[in-house]
């Protein structure tokens, strides 16, 4: 009885190859990817433009800007509850253009652990 050689099995090492390849091609597209999106700026204002402010895609803080008309010492929870929403909607920017810049690169697949 002979053996039977499954159809393409002496080209596994060549395959496995050409895999990891294209899985070090992708962690350099994520590499460049979280650089860029590390580099730039997002925007974002609450209370109709009364608070602005500017964080960098590390999520560090940049600038913040209030109009006067909104320092109110009698009612300082609502300027914290702009500021708060403020600061979670640039947040909240920053993880979905990560998100869909990096579903690009990698089709959609999550990759646990890289972004």
């Amino acid at each position: 009885m002979k053996a039977r050689v499954p159809k393409g099995a002496g080209n596994n090492a060549q395959n496995m190859n050409q895999m990891i390849r294209q899985a070090q091609k992708m962690q350099d597209q994520i590499t460049d990817l979280q650089d860029d999106i590390e580099s730039r700026e997002f925007s974002t204002t609450a209370g109709g433009g009364a608070v602005e402010l500017v964080m960098t895609g590390k999520k560090t803080l940049k600038s913040l800007t209030l109009k006067p008309e909104i320092v109110d010492p009698e009612d300082i929870e609502m300027l914290q509850d702009l500021i708060i929403s403020a600061v979670n909607d640039a947040v909240a920017q920053i993880e979905n253009t990560t998100e869909e810049e990096m579903s690009k690169i990698t089709g959609g697949v999550s990759l646990p652990g890289l972004f």
